[in-house]
């Protein structure tokens, strides 16, 4: 499930393209295609040398998810993602909250449970619905979650994005 031309049109500002002033050096990988890669590897869960021929290589994918997280642009991106899913009204905060609290699963967990599990949902909207429950997206929904309780727009309670 990559990125439609849609939703790669609402994302794209929030990249500028890379280049020396000087103009040497190597060009960077299509962002689309790393972002993609991104993607897939929080969806999955997967490592990221198990990313799939089809994006750019996994060391260019992690180095550049590595540099997004570190300059605050991950944190705007899944922002911007989680507002798209809000304002079209599929994602609501109103009754949730983010905790790093867990219930871990016991040994003897019921056979039916197990099965519920493989049973579940592989829509788009799951698929979705995963790369928010990676650890590096808490930051944006807690983020959202404060910007609607906030009389402030959350354009306004975002900082600068830094030069890059």
């Amino acid at each position: 499930m990559d990125l439609t031309d849609a939703q790669w049109a609402v994302l794209e500002p929030l990249f500028r393209p890379k280049r020396r002033a000087d103009g040497r050096g190597r060009p960077w990988q299509d962002t689309r295609a790393v972002l993609n890669g991104v993607f897939w590897v929080l969806r999955t869960g997967a490592p990221w040398h198990d990313l799939p021929s089809r994006y750019p290589s996994y060391q260019t994918c992690h180095r550049r998810f590595q540099h997004w997280q570190r300059s605050g642009l991950l944190t705007r991106l899944l922002q911007k993602l989680a507002e798209d899913l809000r304002d079209r009204g599929k994602l609501d905060l109103s009754e949730s909250f983010i905790d790093a609290s867990f219930s871990g699963a016991k040994k003897g967990a019921l056979v039916s449970a197990l099965q519920n599990a493989a049973k579940a949902a592989k829509s788009w909207q799951s698929q979705t619905a995963m790369v928010f429950l990676s650890p590096c997206t808490w930051p944006a929904l807690r983020l959202m979650k404060q910007s609607s309780s906030n009389p402030r727009s959350t354009s306004d309670s975002l900082p600068n994005p830094p030069n890059e």
